[in-house]
């Protein structure tokens, strides 16, 4: 877990400014997929990364570097230097204005080694390291992205995001990123040229739904009313191989080769259910966020940067989920994830047109992402890659407090791991550390465990 960090520190930041396309670009309308434009995906997610100093990179300013790359960028990906509009039935479009992302320069009087072990979230003084700029993060007619680079004492630097979410998914992020860090080490051209495309992930015409999309069953109610949202805590979570072979040591020998991430996101849904102490005969759902990109035929072509996931749901009641042992739930995760074809997001998007951009059902739900494998975190500017890059924070008005992320980090002990951030109810917080510290803590069982 994330030790509790006292660290306090000031961040000096200049005027916000916004960083347009270097060149002139097209004024244009770009309307977004039906994926895209869903209710769940109208807010701004956070994103940090952290850099060490590198005595190569001695005389040359980050801010000024990333500025610049940023500019250059934009002229390739220039939706995102405009603003979004909604049009008839609740349809977004990107009206390519040119105006710019919002940029803040900005030194903090910190050394990287003093943030210590607190290099997982929840940050200190987040809020200063990614300035809320009054009037910047509606969804609406706002910046799309907002940049925040952080010069500290010792030489490194911050580099904190936050993106739109109805513009891009980690993979799409991602992409844009590594065209700027190759930007800022000379590069004239991306490596990967974007494309636009949307139209893949729309409705068809007539739209019909032909699969069952529990994720949206129910999505009228969108507030859980088991969360008291006032006491809402979040604490992060690091497993090392060593604890993930415990956890699969509960499991038949038949399901010990399952992804880790199958694994795990099993394993906390389980964990999360019992400690809530929720209603047994309740529906409880497992979302897992899963690249369809590859599932369609001819493949998404490379290149495309919009959301091209699809919300995998495992579901069932909370007596059944916390009354089997950890195989079922497994089950369940695997099921969910096979489900996953090219039909299935077309049902998706035409799920969209038909029922009027629902969001997804929160009620109830454990919702996990895995951008272990996005790539964010070799994102180098020229200072090497980053020493934390992921989520920077879950929860509160940012996003949905039932988001999960899984990221790779390093502890202090050199151990290569994921880290988990969770947000809980103190109560519920307290029961699901005893939980987790029980069951790493015992004894490999027998396949018939009742784990």
């Amino acid at each position: 877990m994330a030790p509790t960090n006292s660290l306090v520190f000031t961040v000096r930041r200049r005027e916000p400014e916004l960083i347009a396309p270097a060149k002139p670009t097209y004024r244009e309308y770009k309307p977004l997929s039906d994926i895209d434009d869903q209710e769940s995906l109208r807010f701004q997610i956070p994103v940090i990364q952290f850099y060490p100093y590198t005595p190569s990179m001695e005389g040359k300013d980050p801010v000024k570097v990333i500025r610049q790359a940023l500019a250059k960028a934009l002229v390739f990906y220039h939706p995102f230097a405009g603003r979004l509009r909604e049009g008839p039935d609740r349809k977004l479009i990107v009206d390519c204005t040119g105006e710019g992302i919002m940029f803040i320069e900005a030194d903090a009087d910190v050394t990287l080694e003093q943030f210590g072990d607190a290099l997982q979230p929840p940050f200190p003084c987040f809020e200063e390291l990614l300035y809320d700029v009054p009037g910047s993060s509606g969804v609406l007619n706002c910046p799309l992205m907002l940049i925040q680079v952080t010069r500290l004492k010792c030489g490194g630097f911050i580099f904190a995001l936050r993106l739109n979410h109805t513009m891009s998914d980690a993979s799409g992020l991602v992409q844009f990123l590594t065209a700027v860090s190759e930007m800022a080490n000379g590069e004239s051209v991306p490596s990967v040229m974007p494309i636009w495309e949307r139209h893949l992930f729309n409705a068809r015409y007539p739209p019909r739904m032909t699969c069952t999309h529990h994720e949206y069953e129910g999505a009228a109610n969108t507030e859980d009313p088991i969360i008291p949202l006032d006491d809402i805590v979040q604490r992060s979570f690091f497993f090392n191989p060593s604890e993930i072979s415990t956890i699969r040591s509960f499991l038949p020998y038949s399901l010990r080769q399952s992804s880790t991430f199958e694994v795990l996101t099993a394993f906390l849904w389980r964990c999360r259910t019992i400690a809530l102490d929720i209603d047994p005969n309740k529906e409880v759902r497992a979302i897992s966020l899963a690249n369809a990109r590859s599932k369609f035929n001819p493949p998404i072509p490379m290149g495309f940067y919009g959301n091209g996931f699809a919300l995998s749901t495992a579901l069932t009641t909370a007596r059944k989920l916390c009354q089997n042992p950890l195989a079922y739930a497994l089950e369940l995760v695997k099921q969910a994830k096979a489900d996953i074809t090219e039909e299935y997001m077309k049902s998706v998007a035409d799920l969209m047109v038909i029922r009027g951009r629902p969001p997804f059902i929160m009620d109830g739900t454990f919702l996990v992402s895995d951008i272990t494998r996005s790539g964010l975190i070799d994102v180098d500017f020229g200072w090497g890659k980053a020493v934390y890059a992921g989520v920077a924070a879950i929860g509160g008005k940012l996003m949905p407090w039932v988001i999960s992320f899984f990221m790779r980090f390093n502890n202090k002990k050199g151990e290569e791991g994921i880290v988990v951030p969770i947000c809980l109810p103190t109560l519920a917080m307290g029961k699901f550390v005893m939980l987790l510290d029980n069951m790493l803590k015992e004894q490999p069982l027998r396949s018939n465990s009742r784990l």
